[in-house]
Parts: C-alpha cells; structure tokens; sequence
C-alpha cells in the first residue's frame, strides 16, 4: 500500500472549504497512510475540522506569505510538505490556486500530474484515475508508474467528507518564503446579489438567444429580459449559464443580456456544470449545448418549439410555452 498526501489550502478564516472536503473523501478511498498537508494564514481549524478523518499526520506551511494564492509561495509550500511527506501519491482539489501551482511542483520533484480527475480508485492492485476527454464525451482510466503522481480532482464528482471535528496536533515545515513580485492588495468580488455563477447552486437556469430576439409583439424585449432573469436568480439562488449563440452576440453587434459572459457558457465548447437541477429557457436543446448538461441530474426546458431538440429524449420534462410568461409568474410565486 502506497502512501498518500491530501494537499489543501485554508480559507482566510482558517477553514476548508467544500473541494477539499471532496478531495479528502477520495483520499480515504485509496489504501495506505494518509497525511494531510495544509498551506495557509493558520492550520490550526482546518486541522481541527477534519481530526477526525484518520490522517497519521497534520502538516502545515503557515504565515502571512502562504495566505494569499501566489504561484512561487504556494508552489514552495507544496513542495515542502510533498518532501515532508514522502508520499507516493498526492491529491489535491482543483482549485484555481492548487491547478496553477502543482504541475510546476511535480517538475520539481520528478513526478507526474494529472488534471480534472474525477475519481480515484484501485484496480488491480494499483491506483487508478478517472477523467474524461473531448469535452465529455470520452472517459478514460489512466494509472502511473511515476512517483510522486500528482492527482487534482474536479469538484462535485465525490460527496465531501462529513466527520467529527476534534484537536489535531500540527506540525509545522518550515520553508522559506520565496522572493515574490506580486503583493496582494486585496479582493474585488461582486455583491452577492450579483454573482451569477454560483457553483454550489443547486439549480442551473440556463438562458438562450430567444430571450433577445424579437418577441411576439414584434419588438424585441431586452431590459424585460434582463429583469426577469436576474429576478429568478436572486430570488432562487440559482447559477446562470449561456447557450454559445447567446454568448456570440455581443460579438456580433445585436442584443445583449449585459451581464452575461463567456464564463456563463455551457455546452461542448463552454464548462460542464454538476447542479442538480437545470431549467433550459429559449433554448433548442441542440448537441453540442446539451453536452453541458451531462452530469445535471434533472433537465427541464421551456420552449415555445415543441419539435425542439429537448422535446427528443434530451429533457426530463418539457414545458410548450412563452418563457417570458413563465417566468413572469414563477417571480410573482417567488415573490421576486
């Protein structure tokens, strides 16, 4: 049995936040000892929230230097607590921070990395590694002989770890901090009511071109639009997403939703989302954007095509109707 090293960052209260939870999770599926590696302000209540998991080791690269994302202090601390550790195998979420830094530090340490796994497993008596290629539509099972082996996991694809919280003993590596050219001054981030990705949602509304063309009074109803959509979404703290010819518009010097951007596309050339849930409005259900839904438990669209692609076994339930009355009603009901 291979040793394994679960790498995770805190958040700036200290805690972990829900990918490193899922990555802790998959850890524990894995035979063999488990450290636990933490790089952040303080250790101290993320090693505490997760005591409880079975880790022979707490970890932890702390200080003022390592709190703030930063490729050369994160990837020093990675790399302190892969050395520490001496594991075979090392997991991490794949966040933004861990996703740029941990490639480099697999240089460093002679090893091998692999990118948007989404499960772990042992087959044969060896570790395995789920993802998939050509933007889902091939899944694949890779396994290493390399070592360290690098593994950063997508988030949503394993339930996160639930246990009991205790007191850990930490010990500190210590490492010195890099010279840096970059200073974190602080965080811009947009109000709450105007966050419209929201991974963790656990609906996805999905809204298509239909809503900026013209309607059936002949007139095209863009603000009304706009309206109805940021409405539902503030009301059901729902995630937004785009069809690729909605997103193309503004390209193209017709009608816009302004809030709405390349991050909000889904579909074969946009992301993947994982919600529960997802509602399709103005949308036709064409292939390439239905690839999106993939991993979306539950498909409902509106249209006012009832010979769309949704209508063909691609929607769990299809509603004939004018999304723009539809919703109207759906604010009334939710008070929007």
């Amino acid at each position: 049995m291979e040793s394994k090293l679960l790498l995770a960052h805190t958040e700036p209260d200290g805690s972990l936040a829900k990918p490193a939870l899922e990555a802790l999770a998959a850890a524990l599926a894995l035979p063999g000892e488990l450290t636990v590696g933490l790089v952040g302000g303080q250790a101290g209540p993320a090693a505490n929230q997760i005591a409880g998991c079975g880790a022979v080791r707490f970890l932890a690269v702390t200080g003022a230097a390592f709190a703030e994302p930063r490729y050369s202090t994160d990837a020093a601390a990675a790399e302190a607590l892969c050395r520490a550790a001496g594991a075979a195998i090392v997991l991490a979420p794949a966040t933004s921070r861990w996703s740029r830094a941990l490639p480099g530090v697999a240089w460093r340490l002679g090893g091998r990395v692999d990118t948007h796994a989404t499960s772990v497993a042992i087959e044969n008596g060896v570790p395995t590694v789920t993802r998939w290629f050509y933007r889902q539509r091939m899944e694949a099972v890779l396994t290493r002989s390399q070592r360290p082996w690098m593994v950063l996991l997508d988030s949503g694809c394993v339930p996160a770890w639930s246990g009991p919280a205790g007191m850990a003993d930490v010990e500190t590596v210590a490492v010195e901090s890099p010279q840096t050219r970059t200073a974190v001054i602080g965080v811009r981030a947009p109000k709450t009511d105007e966050q419209t990705i929201r991974p963790d949602a656990k609906l996805l509304f999905v809204a298509g071109a239909g809503w900026t063309k013209k309607q059936a009074d002949g007139a095209v109803h863009g603000p009304e639009a706009e309206s109805l959509i940021l409405g539902f979404l503030r009301s059901a703290q729902a995630s937004l997403g785009g069809s690729k010819s909605l997103v193309d518009l503004s390209g193209e010097g017709e009608a816009v939703l302004r809030f709405m951007t390349h991050m909000n596309q889904i579909g074969q050339t946009g992301s993947t989302p994982r919600h529960a849930k997802g509602l399709s409005t103005c949308c036709h259900g064409e292939e390439p954007h239905v690839v999106g839904w993939r991993f979306v438990n539950q498909r409902r669209a509106i249209n006012l095509d009832a010979n769309c692609g949704w209508a063909r076994g691609k929607a769990d339930v299809l509603y004939v109707a004018d999304a723009f009355a539809v919703m109207r009603q759906v604010n009334q009901l939710l008070g929007g």
